[in-house]
């Protein structure tokens, strides 16, 4: 054993190091664990998939918060004895990553992808994309991820491709996958469909204008967006409003400034009597819920706004005009003709698109969709409420899975919102009008002409829907892709081999646990439970932990406009992963943002250098035992209260409150072991006899060597630096737990 211990703990000489020796080791790998007695079969299997992160730049801190709640789970089931499994991979992030190479494109080029043409473009995506993986990988590993990279999976490669194709071909065989003319949500500026969930809403002041569509209509209606009443086709009053109520039926012709509409009253008790004149214009074409109100009543659909936003109209003065443009003339023609009857400021919710930043707009687009309310039953079901060959629903499906107790969300209170969600859900539009991406495994004749997003749903013997292109090379593939969520949905599963009944997919799958944040619940939690309750019949994972937000000093979400941000890897090259790590765990129980200062940091750096301190102290003063030494009354206490705060760490953790076990170790390091154990034994080195010598450095080794265990989860860099000085042939990354 080497006796000499640098003076200092040096992160930046060590860290690299040690991550190399793990991987020379294989022991990220559960097979090369279990084929060297690392694995405990009393102990079962633990199994988890790193949520990928987008090839879209690098990781932020709240990546590195993420690797570091999973690493500690992972580390702890490893040297618990379990057969453990970390997956990792990273996802091509569609929209987003068209988005971003688009962007570099033009500012470099000043061309877009059309004038580069699909071959081109995507070889250019590629190459960014593979640039970004490599970087980030790299980062992963710096924050000490203890990650199975023999099993590296990529959302876009050819398994997955091939996994995505064959879910399409299943779901689409089953009914739950079809294609519709509807009213979706439109990017603009991204010119592609976006889901409700990639929607996000922003405050903004808008004008709230109350007018007649003309002077003989009888009565007034309000709205933020005159020019979209352009394609009224009806209004809709409550059928309790006394004041409408000898309207409802009636159909009016009406001049609306230049635009002749023809108006049918029509009764919904969803109308609100106080919003407003209590009447609400009707507009199929450019609204989810007039388009509903439509089908219900079977009005006509006129569509004024095309996928540039832009006016369609028979108005010359108005066609072509952006949407805010025409609202300016159309108000104009109503205050002059006196049909305005009153103009207020209000604050507003504007949708706008996630990635692109672009308004979004409602509009009539021929799209596929996933089914969530059809039945369908499943053939072997292992979800409890869900019998097998009996009828159920997605929907039905996703509740099941967490109602019957097979998936446990941590923390508890997210489960209102996971429920609240689904009831809210509504068909899943799964297909983007972007390049990069799953291409729809969908082809249609030459001659049809289904491509075109408009016009209604083509008979079933105009497409053809397959895991492999059809016979007849002539035949032309969809050329949308899938919403990236679809892939990530399989995630699970798809990267333990499905849909080949794989030895990894019955070994690790349900996986024990899905870590992510809580802000992702609906995009990607509740996806992967409707994907595999479908797919496999059973759920995906046993346990949800949702990690919270990491936001700086004053609480703000940290953003480069704000110059707030945090570089992880920044801070670990100053003060070391570990204390990077630490910093983003202590204080962070699951679903609760955490705050994050370089203060915060540097203190927990402080606390790898008393680990390296301690051990030094230990190391100088050996003595060489021949035996297990008597131990007096003090130092028989101090093993018993290390075994009872240990039992306490291991049942924390066992909870996933990774938090409290940290803060736990953290101070009975610190604590008790460094101010009170070390100071109540080191007199005996200077002036004890040699029995008490050996007792006192039988106990400071023992529970140095036992709290490096308990301490490695959460900082394994300086851990296992020391270990390796007290067991150089030894692997703290394996020892036993127990």
């Amino acid at each position: 054993m080497d006796t000499e211990m640098e003076p200092k703990y040096d992160s930046k000489a060590n860290e690299e190091r040690i991550y190399e020796k793990w991987l020379h080791s294989g022991y990220f790998n559960p097979e090369k664990c279990e084929a060297d007695g690392h694995t405990k079969k009393e102990a079962g299997v633990f199994s988890i998939v790193l949520p990928p992160p987008n090839v879209t730049g690098t990781l932020h801190i709240g990546h590195a918060a993420m690797l570091a709640v999973e690493d500690i789970m992972v580390r702890f089931a490893r040297m618990k004895g379990s057969k453990t499994l970390w997956l990792p991979g990273t996802d091509h992030a569609a929209i987003a990553t068209q988005s971003k190479v688009e962007s570099i494109i033009y500012k470099k080029e000043g061309v877009n992808r059309h004038d580069l043409g699909r071959e081109e473009f995507l070889k250019r995506v590629d190459a960014y994309a593979k640039e970004s993986h490599d970087t980030i990988t790299n980062q992963i590993r710096r924050m000490g991820a203890s990650i199975d990279w023999s099993r590296e999976a990529f959302t876009l490669d050819e398994k997955r491709n091939f996994a995505v194709k064959t879910a399409f071909k299943q779901m689409y065989d089953a009914g739950l996958i079809y294609r519709d003319f509807k009213v979706v949500n439109w990017d603009p500026k991204g010119q592609t469909v976006i889901s409700d969930d990639e929607i996000v809403y922003e405050e903004r002041k808008a004008k709230f204008y109350t007018f007649k569509y003309s002077a003989d209509f009888p009565f007034a209606i309000a709205t933020t967006r005159p020019e979209t009443k352009l394609g009224d086709t009806a209004v809709a009053v409550n059928p309790n409003d006394d004041r409408f109520k000898q309207y409802i039926g009636k159909e009016f012709e009406v001049n609306f400034v230049g635009t002749k509409l023809n108006i049918k009253i029509i009764a919904d008790e969803n109308v609100d009597i106080e919003f407003g004149t209590g009447a609400l214009g009707v507009t199929p074409a450019h609204s989810q819920i007039d388009w509903d109100m439509a089908q219900k009543n079977n009005l006509p659909l006129k569509q004024v706004i095309n996928e540039y936003a832009r006016i369609i109209s028979d108005d010359p003065e108005l066609t072509g005009k952006k949407t805010i443009e025409a609202r300016e003339v159309i108000i104009d023609r109503l205050r002059t003709a006196g049909l305005l009857v009153k103009e207020e400021e209000i604050t507003q919710n504007i949708s706008t698109a996630e990635r692109t930043g672009g308004i979004v707009e409602p509009l009539p687009k021929l799209q596929w969709f996933i089914d969530v309310n059809k039945e369908f039953s499943l053939v072997n079901s292992k979800i409890n409420g869900v019998a097998s060959g009996e009828p159920t629903t997605l929907k039905k499906l996703m509740r099941a899975s967490v109602e019957g107790g097979q998936i446990k969300i941590n923390p508890e209170r997210f489960e209102k919102v996971y429920y609240h969600w689904i009831d809210n859900l509504r068909d899943w539009c799964i297909s983007r009008q972007i390049w990069y991406g799953h291409r729809i495994p969908v082809w249609y004749p030459p001659e049809a002409d289904s491509l075109q997003s408009g016009g209604q749903e083509p008979s079933a013997d105009k497409f053809y829907v397959g895991v492999n292109p059809p016979e007849d090379k002539t035949w032309i593939q969809d050329p949308d892709t899938l919403d990236t969520w679809f892939s990530s949905g399989l995630w699970t599963f798809s990267t333990l081999g499905w849909p080949e009944n794989s030895e990894d997919l019955k070994t690790y799958h349900p996986t024990t646990v899905l870590e992510t944040g809580y802000d992702i619940i609906f995009f990607w939690v509740a996806r992967m439970v409707l994907m595999s309750g479908f797919l496999l019949g059973e759920v995906p994972f046993k346990n949800v932990y949702l990690h919270g937000l990491v936001r700086d000093e004053k609480g703000r979400k940290m953003s480069k406009s704000l110059g707030n941000a945090i570089d992880p890897l920044e801070l670990s090259d100053k003060y070391g992963a570990d204390a990077v790590r630490l910093s983003l765990i202590i204080g962070a129980a699951p679903g609760n943002d955490v705050k994050l200062s370089e203060d915060r940091v540097r203190g927990y750096r402080n606390f790898s250098t008393k680990i390296w301190n301690a051990a030094r102290f230990v190391m100088m003063n050996k003595v060489e035992l021949a035996e297990t030494p008597k131990l007096n009354t003090s130092q028989k206490q101090r093993i018993e209260e290390f075994s009872a705060t240990k039992k306490e760490i291991t049942e924390h953790l066992e909870k996933f409150e990774l938090h409290l076990a940290g803060e736990k170790v953290y101070h009975y390091f610190w604590h008790t072991f460094a101010d009170k154990v070390i100071e109540e034994n080191k007199e005996y080195f200077k002036t004890g006899t040699t029995i008490e010598k050996q007792s006192a450095y039988y106990l400071l080794e023992k529970l140095l060597l036992d709290s490096l265990k308990l301490l490695h989860p959460f900082v394994p860099f300086v851990t296992e630096a020391v270990y390796e000085k007290f067991s150089p042939e030894k692997l703290l990354l394996v020892e036993n737990w127990d």
